[in-house]
């Protein structure tokens, strides 16, 4: 895992899982997050991101894992089958998290393919979370929730499992909806922090919005 992030009581020790269980549809199938803008591939960008926030990284994927092997990350799949969509990658990490890190208690979630995550997500969260007394926190920008990105806490992990097993939800805000949750605005100028590429002409603007951001 990528090498610690300080805590302290305001921010606890928080694992990040790194969601690329999609199938990528809309681009003809593959791994989005493997596709480069600016030179690099959106997942570095992504660890670039997150690994100074988190307490080490995972990655959920599913399929052969070895495609993943340059980046370090261990990799987690889903234990559920069909896709049934992020919420079972969370559910792997939160399951991946109680058997490796029982001093843990809370992990957050992203999507791999974010480029440009917010260099303050965690401690965000974290602050609005404990001053709304929330079970769950998570980003929204441009007055739009993004409910895969957020912080979870490990101990609802078998209520989790219950919703996706037993009761077939697969949509996150339906089951963030049973919870006090916490939701924090992002700006979404001078370029949205949870812009994510799901099609080609998504990449395309990418290798834009990169120029900007790698030159700010």
């Amino acid at each position: 895992m990528q090498q610690a992030m300080t805590t302290n009581a305001e921010i606890p020790a928080t694992p990040g899982v790194l969601l690329a269980g999609g199938l990528a549809r809309r681009m003809g199938g593959g791994d989005k997050p493997i596709r480069e803008i600016g030179g690099r591939t959106i997942l570095a960008r992504v660890i670039d991101r997150l690994a100074p926030q988190c307490d080490g990284l995972i990655l959920n994927a599913n399929g052969d894992p070895a495609r993943f092997k340059a980046f370090g990350l261990p990799v987690i799949a889903d234990d559920i089958a069909d896709f049934p969509g992020p919420l079972a990658g969370i559910l792997a990490a939160l399951d991946w998290t109680a058997t490796n890190r029982p001093d843990v208690q809370w992990i957050l979630s992203a999507a791999a393919d974010c480029p440009f995550l917010p260099r303050d997500l965690v401690a965000r969260l974290h602050r609005a979370r404990t001053a709304e007394n929330a079970q769950l926190a998570v980003a929204a920008s441009a007055g739009q929730s993004h409910p895969v990105i957020g912080l979870w806490s490990v101990s609802l992990r078998d209520e989790l499992r219950h919703a996706l097993v037993i009761e077939d939800v697969r949509k996150v805000g339906r089951w963030t909806a049973r919870y006090r949750l916490a939701t924090v605005e992002w700006p979404a100028t001078p370029l949205d922090p949870f812009f994510n590429a799901n099609t080609m002409d998504d990449i395309a603007e990418a290798e834009r919005l990169a120029l900007l951001n790698d030159a700010s």
